[in-house]
This record gives C-alpha cells, sequence and structure tokens, in this order.
C-alpha cells in the first residue's frame, strides 16, 4: 500500500484526537442525524483534507433521492457517505440504503457512518446489485501515531483518492483473504508438500491426498470458507492461476535456471540454482 506522506501523518496526528474528544461527547449527549452530519463533515475537511466548501456535497441528489453527503474532487463524485445519528448502530437495512444510492449514480464506493463506526463499502454492478466491505474502523480506536491506522484512514483521504490507496488495498484483500488462502490449501501443490511432510512424520504410514484434502474440508478449515459464492470465486481464479509461472523469466533465460520452491529431500529452502546440467527440482 503506499506509504501516507508525512504531511498526511502530520495532520492526522494533529486532528483525530480531537475529533475522538468531540464524537465521544456527541455520543454522551446522543445527538441526532443532522448534527452527526455536522461532525462527519468536519472529519472529512480537517482529518482528510477535503476542501468543505467545494469538495465536500450535502445532500446530493441522486436520480430523485438524496445522500447525506458526497466527495467530489475535479468535478466527480469519488464517494457517497450515508450518515447516521452516533447513537445509532449500523445495519443492514443502512448499508442497502447506501448502496443503493451508490448504484443510482454509478459510484463506485460508498462510505457507511455514524461518526464512530465507519464501514468502506466497494459497489458491484451485478444483478442484483451488491457490495463488498472492504474496510471498517472505530475513529475512537485509532491511535493516529500508529502506521496501521493511519494506512487505514489514508484510504479516504484526498491524497490516498490522488495515489488510489483505496483501489490499491481493494486489489490486495481480493488476492489475500481467507477464501483464496482456503483454496490454495486445497490445492495439489500444497496437498504434496503436507502428504510429504506427513511421510517424514511417519514413514510407514501411506496417506493419499484425497484422505488429507477431505479432512481439511471437513475438520480443520471453517465451512464458510470453502462452501458458498465467495469460496466458488476462489477457487476458480486459483484454478485459472494455477498454470501461470511463478515469475517471468527475462529474455534467453532457460527453464533449468530458475531456483526451486525447496529441497525435495531437505526439504528446506533452496536459495542457490540448480548446479549446471542439473535438472530444476531434481
Amino acid at each position: 500500500m503506499s506509504a501516507v506522506p508525512k504531511k498526511v501523518a502530520d495532520r492526522l496526528q494533529t486532528h483525530v484526537s480531537n475529533f475522538q474528544k468531540i464524537l465521544r461527547n456527541a455520543k454522551d449527549r446522543d445527538v441526532n442525524e443532522s448534527d452527526t452530519v455536522r461532525i462527519v463533515t468536519d472529519i472529512l475537511a480537517d482529518v482528510l483534507g477535503y476542501d468543505k466548501y467545494s469538495e465536500i456535497t450535502s445532500e446530493q441528489a441522486i436520480r430523485g433521492t438524496f445522500c447525506d453527503l458526497a466527495v467530489r474532487v475535479d468535478d466527480q463524485i469519488k464517494f457517497l457517505i450515508e450518515v447516521k445519528a452516533v447513537g445509532i448502530a449500523l445495519k443492514e437495512n443502512h448499508l442497502r440504503q447506501a448502496v443503493d444510492y451508490a448504484a443510482r449514480g454509478g459510484i463506485q464506493w460508498a462510505v457507511l457512518t455514524n461518526g464512530v463506526d465507519w464501514q468502506i463499502h466497494r459497489i458491484r454492478f451485478d444483478r442484483p446489485v451488491t457490495a463488498d466491505l472492504i474496510c471498517m474502523f472505530n475513529f475512537l480506536d485509532l491511535n493516529p501515531r500508529k502506521i496501521e491506522d493511519q494506512d487505514v484512514l489514508f484510504l479516504l483521504c484526498k491524497e490516498g483518492l490522488n495515489k488510489a490507496a483505496i483501489e490499491e488495498f481493494h486489489q490486495h484483500i481480493q488476492n489475500v483473504n481467507r477464501f483464496i488462502l482456503g483454496a490454495l490449501v486445497l490445492t495439489d501443490p500444497v496437498l504434496d508438500v503436507l502428504r510429504r511432510e506427513l511421510k517424514r512424520l511417519a514413514p510407514d504410514t501411506r496417506v493419499e491426498k484425497d484422505e488429507i484434502k477431505t479432512i481439511l474440508r471437513d475438520d480443520v478449515l471453517k465451512r464458510e470458507v470453502v462452501e458458498g459464492e465467495p469460496a466458488n470465486e476462489a477457487s476458480a481464479r486459483v484454478r485459472k492461476a494455477a498454470g501461470r509461472p511463478l515469475r517471468t523469466r527475462t529474455p534467453g533465460e532457460k527453464d533449468s535456471e530458475e531456483i526451486p520452491l525447496a529441497d525435495q529431500e531437505s526439504g528446506r529452502l533452496s536459495t542457490e540454482p540448480p548446479q549446471p546440467g542439473t535438472a530444476s527440482g531434481a
């Protein structure tokens, strides 16, 4: 993910703690939605770096309906924000409302918040329209001096938009998530490694890959990781990628110059190329 620029980190460290106090006070007073919208607007300006008067719009009209806030940069709406009162827990029907607004306007990103809890969703323009939860955080729990918390806020910062930080983060979690890892664990290369290591533990015990795969699916991995639409999509992606080389060879480089992932006899990672005349992985 893109590094957070120093000026942004300084801004976060200056303003986040101030708004944490404001939000705690607002929560204690159980302020209404209109007052919460004002606080969120100030967070967008002072913390996230948008111009309050030219880049943050309220009651944005989306095909006859109105969302609470929208961030518009270079005359283009970057994301919509549906705001609920600070004392109201975010619910599924609130998300549907935010997704509906974004879908009507053909807008890729929707944020749902009550000032304290924040959810970032990426819209899928399928039939029906759905949304993927990309990131969620509690503003009161943030420590603006911690790099990981700065990274989270940077997803919504104006500078982050300019660097496509949110798209980069979305791509990362598309590639590194429980469904992808679950699908990878059940592939032949991983099963081969597990079978080899089981043989190392018990040389006289015969174990087949199908037996290992069944145990992993039924007893090790959670059902939600290996069943359902996200799991099926992950499996399809893994199968599609199975034939790709692990790295791109330079022009003229031979197959035998590839470094094997592991020494088949010792199981140790190999850091040296094969000797001349030796086949890779032999």
